[in-house]
């Protein structure tokens, strides 16, 4: 009978230790699948400061990729915030220094319906009167914008995709930048805005290249 009962006991124990690994096991995923399911992050750095931002890729799916897109391919560094107004948003992505707009991939579908409302602080996709005209451009709301939200069909509003969670401040020193007309475009920083990058948080920096050692030529005997 203790022979049998010592088996039984181990045989518990043994059953309690295998479902404690795979309690903790579960435990493990479900972290990582929710850590993998987290809103990427983007910082936005600029010659005034950083912008951090967060990205709604559950909301503003289709946004969300394609500024990544652009953010992956280098799109917007060196470019500049070329449209500045104090009371209505940061608008940025697409121009140059000079103010030559680089070109772009094709437009994206409009998802103002999404729910996000263009507050302060939020990132939207910039658009001509096209709905459907996005490419890269974006602004940063400055101020509660909620007539850009969408209304119906002919009142489409501005794609929202993401909000700032650090560096407000730097955005209201862009804001408050002096601004002037030039090139045929209003609201122009007098200086240059500079986006010197955007990086997805936590990507690795590219490293330079190692340079490659110079190859001596062989000195080559002559004929006899």
């Amino acid at each position: 009978m203790k022979t049998n009962f010592r088996k039984s006991n181990s045989a518990v124990v043994l059953f309690i230790y295998v479902l404690a690994f795979v309690l903790m096991s579960w435990t493990y995923q479900a972290h990582a699948d929710q850590e993998a399911k987290k809103d990427p992050v983007v910082v936005i750095s600029t010659n005034l400061g950083d912008i951090k931002v967060q990205l709604n890729s559950e909301k503003a799916p289709i946004s969300t990729e394609n500024f990544l897109h652009y953010v992956n391919k280098k799109h917007y560094d060196g470019t500049v915030f070329h449209r500045v107004m104090k009371n209505f948003m940061i608008q940025g992505g697409g121009h140059l220094p000079d103010l030559t707009e680089k070109p772009t991939d094709k437009p994206i579908p409009n998802e103002a319906r999404n729910g996000l409302s263009n507050l302060r602080g939020t990132i939207a996709m910039a658009r001509t009167e096209v709905v459907n005209s996005a490419t890269s451009q974006f602004f940063i709301n400055v101020v509660d914008n909620q007539r850009l939200d969408y209304v119906n069909p002919n009142k489409y509003g501005y794609a929202v995709f993401g909000k700032v969670i650090e560096g407000m401040d730097v955005v209201d020193t862009i804001r408050n930048v002096p601004t002037t007309s030039k090139n045929s475009m209003d609201d122009v920083p007098v200086d240059p805005v500079l986006i010197k990058s955007v990086r997805l948080e936590g990507a690795p920096e590219a490293k330079p290249e190692a340079k490659k050692a110079e190859k001596i030529p062989k000195k080559t005997k002559g004929k006899k």
